[in-house]
């Protein structure tokens, strides 16, 4: 299982917005510059984020994106579903019914009527990580991030930034 780039983009992006002051927005440009990444792609991940709504759009001269959610309610599994959907990791195939051994017309109940163990293992796995995921938030992230990695200088350095001063 991999997760595409777009995921960590948006975490890292969500991340900045939470301390964007209410009623302002920021621009995809202005993201993508500060993280050095791909404006057109981040612009996909967040047209996703949109329409999963974790963000909205601010229109306007100085319009872009603002949180459409406070923090503490976006979900690391939420920016997982926004931006990879939310299909299984794991799709049975049931391949298991094709063993060559097998009457294909008379298919005894443990390949019929019982759940295919492999299926069962990957998707106890998938709950146990979607589980983990929803535990931690924007606000969390936000919280270890600034108070306990960035100096106070890169913190400041940082506001002072996307305030554009």
């Amino acid at each position: 299982m991999k997760l595409s780039i777009g995921v960590e983009y948006a975490l890292h992006c969500l991340l900045y917005m939470i301390n964007i002051e209410k009623d302002k927005s920021v621009g995809i440009r202005d993201l993508a510059t500060f993280q050095g990444i791909s404006e057109s792609y981040l612009s996909k991940v967040y047209a996703k984020l949109s329409k999963f709504g974790l963000i909205k759009s601010v229109s306007g001269v100085k319009g872009g994106y603002a949180l459409a959610r406070d923090p503490k309610d976006i979900t690391f599994w939420d920016v997982v579903v926004a931006v990879e959907g939310n299909e299984p990791f794991f799709q049975c195939a049931e391949i298991r019914q094709n063993n060559i051994l097998l009457d294909k017309n008379n298919l005894p109940d443990s390949y019929t009527k019982c759940p295919c163990l492999i299926k069962v293992v990957m998707n106890n796995a998938e709950n146990e990580m979607k589980k983990y995921l929803e535990q931690k938030t924007l606000a969390w992230l936000h919280s270890e991030v600034y108070n306990n990695i960035l100096s106070e200088e890169a913190r400041e350095a940082t506001d002072r930034w996307f305030r554009k001063e």
